[in-house]
This record gives structure tokens, sequence and C-alpha cells, in this order.
């Protein structure tokens, strides 16, 4: 209820429940590509794949924001990639050999100024590649290096019925604001009871 997605010690399994999860996976399958940081990845080995019954006919694009692949090679996302391509967005050429990966993963350079994945450069490049819906998933600081770029349009916010407290992580990662009049505003648009959660939608108010 706190706007929280993990402990402090990153432990997230299991805040939402199983209706929800599987709402996820319908989100999946609606896009072109699930994208996530790789603090999720090195946090939850998960697999990002759209596990929808039944399946899609084609499995999103699997993206990583991984400045400096630390994405490692064994993990689950990485030895999937028979179900579907695996992207990894680097920020640095040289952080870490792209063979590491042989012909598992993809990896594109997509670094901004700052040594970080540049989001509006993510977007270019996934616009090339015919990937134009994208659902941005996790962790807090993707999230918020989106929405400071003004690149999300819908929030679908799952809100469970649970206290974490203010030591464990956001959802939104520090966006920077001096300034309460500069803040993204949103319009809410639905509210809709999955079980003992509740899903929130907003879009993007423009002036």
């Amino acid at each position: 209820m706190d706007g929280r997605i993990a402990l402090s010690n990153g432990v997230s399994q299991w805040i939402t429940g199983s209706e929800s999860r599987a709402r996820v996976h319908r989100m999946r399958a609606e896009h072109d590509a699930v994208l996530v940081g790789v603090g999720t990845v090195l946090a939850d080995d998960p697999l990002l794949t759209a596990r929808t019954i039944p399946l899609p006919a084609k499995q999103p694009v699997r993206i990583v924001a991984d400045s400096s692949l630390r994405t490692p090679p064994e993990s689950r996302l990485v030895n999937s990639s028979g179900l579907g391509r695996v992207v990894l967005a680097a920020a640095t050429e040289g952080a870490r050999s792209s063979e590491r990966y042989s012909d598992q993963a993809e990896v594109w350079q997509v670094s901004g100024h700052d040594g970080r994945v540049d989001p509006k450069r993510l977007i270019d490049r996934c616009a090339v590649e015919g990937i134009n819906s994208i659902f941005v998933e996790g962790g807090g600081k993707l999230a918020a290096s989106f929405v400071k770029a003004g690149l999300v349009n819908v929030i679908q916010w799952f809100r469970a019925p649970i206290l974490i407290g203010g030591d464990g992580l956001p959802a939104i990662a520090a966006l920077g604001l001096t300034e309460m009049a500069n803040a993204p505003r949103w319009k809410s648009v639905s509210a809709e009871r999955i079980g003992d959660d509740v899903l929130e939608t907003y879009t993007v108010l423009t002036d």
C-alpha cells in the first residue's frame, strides 16, 4: 500500500497474489517487449516470458537495461533464448565482453552521457527493430529514468494490502524534484479489484 516493491534486503516474493501475477503475464503478452533493469535480473533471476493460458503466439522481446553487462551468462534469461529474443542494453562497449553471451543474447550499445543506458536511445533502437510497445516492469531506478525522460504514457499499479515501510525499495526511485509544480501529473482512469489486490491505471496528463 505504501508504494514499496521489496524489503530493504531486496526480498520481494511475493507481495501481490497469484491473480495479479497472472494479469502481469497477460500484460507481457500484450506488448512487443518486456523491459527490466539488471538489478531485477540479479535479485530474481526471472524468465520474463508471458506464461498465459493458452501461451501467446509470440513471446515479447525480453530486454535488460544493463549498463555494464552484469547479467550472468548462466542466468535463466540468457539460457532461455529458445523461447524468444533476449536483449542486453549496455552503456559502455568495453565494460565486459559481449562474447560472454555467445549467440544467446543480443547486446545493444545505447549509452547516455552519465554512463548509464539512455532511455530515449533505447526507445529509438527499439523502434528501428519494430518494437513499438514496451512494458517497463521494474525496478524503481529504471522506472524513474523513463518517467523523467517523459517516455511513460500509462502506469498500471498493483497495490497489495501490505505495508513494508520507508526502508523498503520504492516502485519509483528518486526523480530529483525541487518544485512540486514539476512533479509529473497523472489521471486516474480505473481501479479494479484482483483477488485481495487493487490494480490502478493512470494515464499521463499533457499540457
